[in-house]
């Protein structure tokens, strides 16, 4: 199996189209086809699910998916390393949602700027995903919020340099009392993103003081701060949102708010990750960090 099936493959398994496939590949459908084909019939196995709105991936065609991104970043990667004339190629940066609202625009700006031969290609996830996501080669790096003692990675490890500094906010319905202690909060349900976020966990360690919510509150899951503000505004529901995303969405409506705790972001990569595109993006969020030791760098 050569790169370019990889490609062709990994292309129609995104684009879920052989025609919106074949247009980004620069070839035409039949051709793009013949790959799958040929692809299959060397595996012995369909990747496909053929159905009149688009190509849908077994569960074979998963698994293989995940393969051949693995193959393909790496392939990149070494490219990078070993003809390192300068910032080129892609970089696959994973992010929490809220650095992307608040922090990342500034910094992407820049560095696009000064290096527009580097493709930036820019996903989201939950601190706990995006540490899978970094192990498994599917991103280059990635802006995380880690626990105190960094016990979420158990026996792996991460080079990791803090970047930015949030303050998590308790977020309460409008006119709420103030609150004091957990048993002050009049919701009994936390609007959160789904488990391996950060800010989650500590929230549910502040409620809890390390017990369980269960018989005290309970999570209704979110996608967006957005959804997560809206769901505190109406009074159904308290959240923790960190107060650089909070400021944005100020013109939403009004909420009582209470100051928790710091939480730095970390900007992490695999032990010994280095190409020229990642160490420049890593000078350049230094340059917008709010951390004194990097702003400095």
């Amino acid at each position: 199996m050569d790169f370019a099936a990889l490609a062709v493959f990994r292309t129609v398994a995104k684009e879920q189209s052989i025609t919106r496939a074949a247009e980004l590949l620069g070839r035409v459908p039949s051709n793009v086809t013949t790959r799958i084909q040929q692809i299959e019939e060397e595996l012995g196995v369909p990747l496909f699910l053929r159905e009149r709105k688009g190509m849908t991936l077994t569960d074979a065609g998963r698994t293989y998916l995940d393969y051949a991104d693995r193959i393909l970043n790496l392939a990149d990667e070494a490219v990078q390393v070993v003809n390192p004339a300068g910032p080129a190629g892609v970089l696959r940066i994973g992010s929490m949602e809220c650095t992307v609202a608040s922090r990342l625009p500034a910094p992407l700006a820049r560095f696009n700027s000064q290096w527009p031969e580097v493709t930036i290609d820019l996903s989201t996830a939950p601190t706990r995903q995006l540490i899978d996501s970094l192990f498994a080669h599917r991103i280059d790096c990635a802006l995380i919020a880690v626990p105190s003692g960094d016990w979420w990675l158990g026996p792996h490890e991460l080079d990791k340099v803090p970047v930015f500094r949030e303050d998590l906010v308790l977020v309460l319905p409008p006119g709420h009392p103030e609150v004091r202690y957990a048993d002050d909060i009049k919701p009994k349900s936390l609007a959160a993103f789904a488990p391996g976020c950060t800010y989650r966990m500590l929230a549910e360690e502040w409620l809890t003081g390390f017990g369980t919510l269960k018989g005290r509150f309970a999570v209704q899951e979110v996608r967006s701060y957005h959804a997560m503000f809206a769901c505190t505004a109406s009074g159904s529901c308290f959240s923790v949102i960190p107060r650089t995303v909070l400021d944005l969405m100020c013109h939403m409506g009004t909420v009582a708010e209470k100051a928790l705790m710091r939480v730095d972001t970390y900007l992490a990569s695999r032990p010994g990750f280095s190409t020229p595109a990642f160490n420049e993006f890593r000078n350049t969020l230094a340059a917008f960090s709010d951390i004194e030791d990097n702003a400095d760098a």
